[in-house]
């Protein structure tokens, strides 16, 4: 009787597990490029509404409050290369309108729609919403109208 010998070899396994890999590698670099992108632009955001906030702190009125906290929400985002697909600004300046001796504060939102398409990461959305809202304080004995 005879034994048969049975080879057993290693070939087309490296092509097997690269095929494995590769797909697995790309993912988990586009999800560290996607995670870091999120919390940049994070920061910018935060950056830019608390500049927002401080800037309409020191306006006179609410209306000059709301234009200057738009620019410079603007301003503090396009400083920061932050490339937005939407921006969206909202100003609470309704303490404007509370009598000198009382405290005061003035809110600012920044909205940033974060383009996120060319990731092509499944899972991904194609963009996110990214927001930070922020307080100054209005000075307490300083004219409002």
């Amino acid at each position: 009787m005879t034994r048969l010998k049975r080879r057993y070899d290693d070939r087309g396994s490296a092509s097997l597990e690269a095929a494995i890999a590769a797909p697995a590698f790309v993912l988990l670099v586009g999800l560290i490029i996607f995670g870091g992108r999120t919390a940049m632009t994070h920061q910018a955001v935060e950056s830019a509404a608390a500049e927002a906030a401080r800037s309409a702190s020191i306006a006179r009125s609410s209306a000059s409050a709301t234009t200057n906290a738009k620019e410079a929400a603007m301003t503090s985002l396009a400083n920061q290369d932050l490339q937005c697909l939407s921006v969206d600004v909202g100003v609470d300046t309704s303490d404007f309108s509370k009598p000198i001796g009382e405290p005061g504060q003035v809110t600012v939102t920044v909205e940033c729609r974060l383009d996120l398409s060319d990731l092509s990461v499944p899972g991904v959305p194609g963009s996110r919403v990214i927001s930070a809202t922020m307080t100054s304080p209005l000075d307490t004995w300083r004219e409002r109208s």
